[in-house]
């Protein structure tokens, strides 16, 4: 089975094609301006390596959030273009639950988005990739106190936390989760925001 995987939540852009249990290519790195027109390049660039065409792909597993609201909006859209056009299975999956296959000998994974004024898009994950806490916006000290060595801190961002680490993406660990996944009309993937646009949060406070 070959898959296309996409990430575009977070300050980094990972786009990974493997081939049964054989990681062929991987893309991981910041993506500062354009996302939209340099995505496509990235998945071109990731067919043209591995000599697999879009219309080789059995399933695309595409992160729907939580995260950047313009980085979630260019995956999951591109997603959907290439689901709908090529009538491709489409697999959405947590951006959080994917910075959690970095690998640790603690118990729990606790992977963050920095979502500003001091609060992140947080989740607890175990090694099994188990969800032990729903992703959600919180506030940086209400996730990460009373945490004990048990805890892995997870992050591509700076946010200011002792003993916290930088991802380090298992694609093959992610992929082999969802490979089987049932996939979904793409007209029913929908971004996981988890919290109101900068601009409906100002408007609402100047009510």
């Amino acid at each position: 089975m070959k898959i296309l995987l996409i990430d575009t939540t977070s300050s980094n852009v990972i786009v990974s094609i493997v081939n049964d249990d054989k990681v062929l290519y991987t893309y991981n790195d910041k993506v500062i301006n354009d996302m939209s027109s340099k995505i496509i390049s990235i998945i071109d660039e990731a067919c043209k390596n591995t000599n697999i065409s879009l219309n080789d792909i059995d399933k695309i597993i595409v992160s729907n959030g939580p995260g950047s609201f313009t980085g979630i909006r260019v995956g999951v859209t591109v997603a959907k273009v290439v689901a709908w056009t090529l009538k491709k299975e489409i697999v959405p999956i947590s951006s959080l639950e994917l910075l959690a296959t970095t690998k640790t000998e603690k118990k729990y994974l606790v992977p963050m988005i920095d979502a500003r004024r001091g609060n992140v898009f947080g989740a607890i994950y175990d090694t099994n990739l188990d969800c032990i806490k729903k992703d959600s916006m919180i506030s940086i000290q209400d996730l990460v106190n009373n945490l004990d060595s048990n805890y892995e801190l997870i992050s591509y961002d700076n946010l200011n936390i002792e003993n916290i680490i930088s991802p380090d993406i298992n694609i093959l660990k992610i992929v082999n989760k969802h490979k089987n996944d049932k996939g979904i009309n793409p007209h029913n993937l929908n971004p996981n925001y988890l919290k109101l646009t900068e601009a409906e949060e100002n408007l609402g406070d100047k009510k």
